[in-house]
């Protein structure tokens, strides 16, 4: 339930008293707008454990001054805003500032996702309820594993009603699969080989990173007898996928996803790219951790 200062003296309560919102059936309220700081640290201390979810997304020192009264931490949580005007979500920059400074303190966060096939929300304007403005037009897939690389924001809402079977399906599968999965597009052709290596297999970040692409090196040793043939030798963009073919000795079936416009010197086979739209998750994988590419 979402509420701000004003609200109290129009429902006839006050922050100290919050049984009518336990009587609501409220499992707990936000605070849009805060107070002082030390009317949220009461209000953790509630007798129905209600949680008190505060505002991330001011980028003020607000968090500090609450944690200065000593609150409930088991009842105390906090969440961005969304933003149902075009072009008015928050910028990657100030989200990382502002969520930083709730990470520091290990509170719980959250941060919204928006459904392409939703039509609604509680604004009449709304073209999509997400957090982050890149988001808007993203499919839900592709933004939940985008804070899901970032690893900053516990619980991901969906803002806007209503997502259909296919988008919960996406947002469940990326949010609690073993691993990130990054959606691709193969071209024409390949061998089964070569798919194999692309599809089957769990990709691990080489530690010892290259800037100019993402190493996995473990099916290079899986299908070290396979023969790949040399095909698609063109020069290289940010987010194609790779595959050294026979032309690179030991490095053949090595799988690589490119980070940076290379030249090919024909011992690369470029077997795919990344979707458009997912490219910029290149920017947030980190090494040593796994993925998928389907």
């Amino acid at each position: 339930m979402d509420i701000n200062p004003g609200l109290f003296k129009q429902l006839n309560t006050n922050y100290d008293d919050l049984g009518f919102f336990k009587d609501l059936g409220a499992a707990g309220i936000r605070l849009d707008i805060g107070f002082t700081g030390l009317e949220e640290a009461q209000m953790t201390k509630n007798p129905y454990d209600l949680k008190i979810e505060v505002n991330m997304s001011s980028g003020t020192k607000y968090i500090e001054n609450i944690l200065s009264y000593h609150p409930k931490k088991k009842n105390f949580c906090a969440s961005h805003n969304f933003y149902p005007q075009k072009y008015s979500g928050i910028s990657q920059s100030h989200f990382e500032e502002t969520t930083a400074l709730f990470n520091k303190h290990n509170i719980h966060t959250a941060a919204f996702v928006s459904s392409q096939a939703g039509t609604f929300g509680p604004w009449p304007v709304q073209t999509g309820l997400c957090t982050l403005e890149q988001h808007r037009n993203l499919n839900i897939q592709t933004q939940v594993t985008h804070f899901r690389l970032m690893d900053t924001i516990d619980d991901l809402l969906i803002g806007n009603a209503y997502a259909n079977e296919g988008e919960l399906k996406a947002m469940s599968e990326a949010f609690f699969s073993p691993h990130p999965n990054f959606e691709i597009e193969l071209i024409d052709g390949l061998s089964d080989i070569e798919k194999k290596i692309i599809l089957d297999e769990i990709h691990l970040y080489r530690g010892d990173r290259s800037e100019y692409m993402i190493r996995s090196t473990s099916t290079r040793i899986k299908y070290k007898n396979e023969s790949i043939l040399a095909h698609h030798t063109e020069p290289i963009k940010k987010g194609d996928i790779l595959i050294c073919n026979d032309d690179f000795g030991q490095y053949k079936g090595e799988t690589q996803v490119a980070l940076k416009d290379m030249e090919n010197e024909g011992n690369r086979n470029v077997v795919g790219r990344l979707k458009q739209d997912s490219i910029f998750l290149l920017d947030y994988i980190k090494p040593w951790s796994t993925f998928t590419l389907s």
